[in-house]
């Protein structure tokens, strides 16, 4: 072997080794990406959740891990204010947000997907254009047709603004491009008419989609605080955050294990609802990731 051919054997090989070098550095920096993200995402629910099995006598900010784990502070929650209550108001205004959502928001989202009547894409473009504006500016006179409802201090109140998203409308609207056209000629040579054909085709192929709507639905009812603030006067019909937040303001700073406990009850029905859905959530994803 001549030494041009040792030469660029070499070269070949501190090439490669060089190459080499630069994924595993790649893949670590990503590594490190990720990990740091998931401690600045997951880390205040963790130490949130610690703080509420911290006993009466433990210091909140001495340490992450109590020395004494209790749910005596779950309990004292439930005595502190009327929990059940609120997350009964709760779950109402989310159970009326997810039906009218997955429901206005799937014939909202066919309508769109549909082809062959007048007005469609000015209809598209004036509800994408309603994206642009944010709920501060207009909020005052969504509170001044809610109290010209006589709608104020109600819970149909709090959700009706919520009754159906845009954004949903949008996610349904791109599943349902999403769907194969063969599958409607085919229903159309079977007799289907319209209705059947949204009932019995579009819906169960988009089901991901049907899903992403539910769980933002939901989040979107159970985390809302704002809006209910606004509403709401009487303190039997709070919702869960606002319950929090009068939680929040008759404890004293030596009781924030207690709003922990609070804030961690919030939390459980989400992670459940996601645990349960996420399969269909993240194909949801990818099928309104096709066309929007």
């Amino acid at each position: 072997m001549s030494r041009t051919q040792v030469a660029g054997e070499v070269a070949v090989r501190t090439a490669g080794a060089r190459t080499r070098v630069r994924r595993l550095v790649a893949l670590a920096g990503r590594y490190a990406a990720l990990c740091l993200l998931l401690v600045l995402m997951v880390g205040p629910i963790v130490w949130q959740f610690l703080t509420s099995l911290k006993g009466r006598g433990e210091n909140v900010y001495a340490g992450a891990l109590p020395s004494q784990p209790t749910l005596d502070n779950y309990l004292r929650v439930a005595d502190a204010f009327p929990l059940g209550q609120y997350v009964g108001n709760t779950l109402i205004v989310a159970a009326l947000a997810v039906s009218s959502n997955v429901v206005f928001g799937a014939m909202g989202g066919y309508a769109l997907s549909r082809a062959g009547w007048k007005g469609r894409r000015v209809v598209f473009t004036v509800l994408v254009a309603t994206l642009m504006f944010p709920f501060e500016s207009v909020m005052i006179s969504m509170f001044l047709t809610i109290r010209e409802m006589g709608l104020v201090n109600t819970l149909a109140g709090v959700w009706l603004p919520g009754a159906v998203s845009v954004l949903n409308i949008m996610i349904m609207r791109a599943a349902f491009l999403a769907v194969p056209s063969e599958l409607e000629e085919a229903a159309l040579l079977d007799g289907a008419n319209e209705w059947h054909r949204f009932t019995r085709v579009f819906l169960p192929a988009a089901r991901g989609a049907l899903a992403v709507v539910c769980i933002t639905s939901f989040m979107g009812a159970w985390d809302d605080f704002l809006w209910p603030l606004i509403v709401l006067t009487d303190s039997e019909h709070y919702t869960l955050q606002l319950g929090l937040k009068s939680l929040a303001g008759a404890s004293t700073v030596n009781d924030q294990r207690l709003i922990a406990a609070g804030a961690m009850a919030a939390l459980l029905p989400m992670m459940l609802l996601f645990f349960a859905l996420q399969r269909f959530f993240f194909k949801g994803v990818g099928e309104g990731a096709v066309k929007l």
